[in-house]
């Protein structure tokens, strides 16, 4: 199997992973800190009122726990490629420099 089928396979494992508690997960409750964070203030203060509204509202709490592991997901492709990038760049620097350096030595005569 070649490497692009066996990451074409991996791929949409993932994806069906990610999906499946989306689809035949029906009643899940997944509360956040947020919703703590709620339950706590209204507690103290039950006339306590949210500055700001939503401007969209996910339909369930797993689709919002979804988006919240998606971008975290990107944001750490992203973190993880840029210090894959520089670490590469700083190799092939050095092994630049390295061959610079190694031609530009004096043949030593022979004895």
């Amino acid at each position: 199997m070649s490497s692009t089928a066996k990451n074409t396979v991996l791929i949409l494992l993932v994806v069906a992973l990610a999906f499946f508690p989306l689809v035949f997960i029906k009643g899940g409750q997944f509360a956040g800190a947020d919703d703590r964070a709620e339950k706590a203030i209204t507690s103290i203060d039950p006339n306590y009122h949210p500055w700001f509204k939503n401007i969209w509202e996910p339909p369930s709490g797993e689709v919002e726990t979804f988006l919240f592991a998606l971008q975290a997901a990107l944001g750490a492709g992203f973190v993880g490629y840029f210090l894959g990038y520089a670490r590469g760049r700083k190799k092939r620097e050095s092994a630049e420099q390295s061959v610079a350096g190694v031609s530009r030595q004096k043949p030593v005569a022979g004895n």
